[in-house]
């Protein structure tokens, strides 16, 4: 088996994705209380480092906002009904990001984002 080489993450070239972290998952996934820490801890660095954060939420009236303890409320969400972020709005957000060369993701579901971001 080949060895992958993961490079290192620069802070102008890199955004945070944020990817449907929202109320109705809370009783349905899985350690969700962790996954919220573990992005809470991502949104922190993001924010100290000033590197852009992209926040998607699945079907927001039916699945609820994103969960308050993010402490999201004031950033602008990409509503979407894909079951992946690169719907068109965050196509959109990504082209004025042209230094965007990494993508830090996390949050619920992101297996379908990865596939789609990869393909």
């Amino acid at each position: 088996m080949a060895a992958i080489r993961v490079g290192k993450l620069g802070i102008e070239t890199s955004a945070l994705f944020l990817c449907d972290m929202q109320e109705k998952f809370r009783q349905r996934v899985a350690f969700f209380p962790e996954i919220v820490s573990f992005a809470d801890r991502m949104l922190q660095g993001a924010r100290i480092l000033d590197i852009p954060i992209l926040v998607s939420e699945q079907y927001p009236k039916g699945l609820g906002p994103t969960v308050p303890e993010l402490g999201t409320s004031g950033m602008r969400k990409i509503s979407k009904t894909c079951f992946t972020m690169m719907c068109p709005d965050l196509e959109r957000e990504i082209e004025s990001l042209p230094r965007l060369k990494s993508v830090i993701l996390c949050g619920i579901e992101t297996q379908a984002c990865i596939m789609r971001l990869v393909s």
